[in-house]
């Protein structure tokens, strides 16, 4: 079949193939919330729950909902492939305070920040309501602020402050410390990624 996407398909393949190989033994050893029935791994991304088959992938929503995309599929591979648990100490930090993150930092505030920024901070009601209906917990910053569990016990915040005459919109992502041991920084950027494109579903 002809590669049309290679931007997506060609890191899935990549990610997909190297799954094939992986112990199942290993993945649970590295990751206590991964369950495994011998058949299919169980991941909740963002309140969703899915069912990953192996060796031969596959995946299912449990919910009998759309399955995510292509890029939300790779950072689930990742995830399985080299993520390991770490205990979140309680703190959070910006994107730019993790290891690499000053070197990412430009290309992340334009996928994440900037567009956090515009897709949120123009519509602030609707992405409280949006947060609503995922079951994010509020937090008291910026003009409106939530709590989400991303999978596992990594989590993040979104905040948002509402442009106005002089001044745009604008946003911040704050993750939990055990991200910058826990992740590579472009699958922190792409966690950023998908929790945008998740809360702006619901809008």
């Amino acid at each position: 079949m002809q590669v049309e996407n290679h931007k997506e398909e060609i890191p899935f393949a990549h990610y997909e193939n190297l799954f094939r190989a992986l112990e199942p033994a290993d993945a649970l050893k590295r990751l206590g919330g991964v369950k495994w029935n011998g058949k299919e791994f169980y991941v909740n991304l963002l309140g969703r729950e899915y069912a990953i088959a192996h060796p031969d992938y596959a995946i299912r929503a449990l919910d009998g909902g759309a399955l995510p995309a292509l890029p939300v599929q790779t950072f689930l591979l990742r995830y399985l492939l080299e993520s390991r648990d770490v205990p979140w100490n309680g703190s959070w930090k910006t994107f730019r305070e993790m290891p690499w993150g000053e070197m990412y930092i430009k290309p992340y505030t334009g996928r994440v920040l900037t567009r956090a920024a515009f897709t949120f901070g123009t519509r602030v009601e609707a992405f409280r309501a949006a947060c609503g209906k995922m079951g994010a917990e509020p937090v008291p910053h910026g003009d409106a602020g939530f709590r989400f569990r991303l999978v596992g016990d990594y989590q993040m915040q979104i905040l948002v402050w509402e442009g106005d005459d002089e001044f745009p919109p604008n946003a911040q992502v704050l993750y939990s410390d055990n991200f910058a041991d826990g992740f590579a920084a472009e699958d922190r950027v792409v966690a950023g990624d998908i929790l945008i494109s998740t809360v702006k579903s619901f809008m």
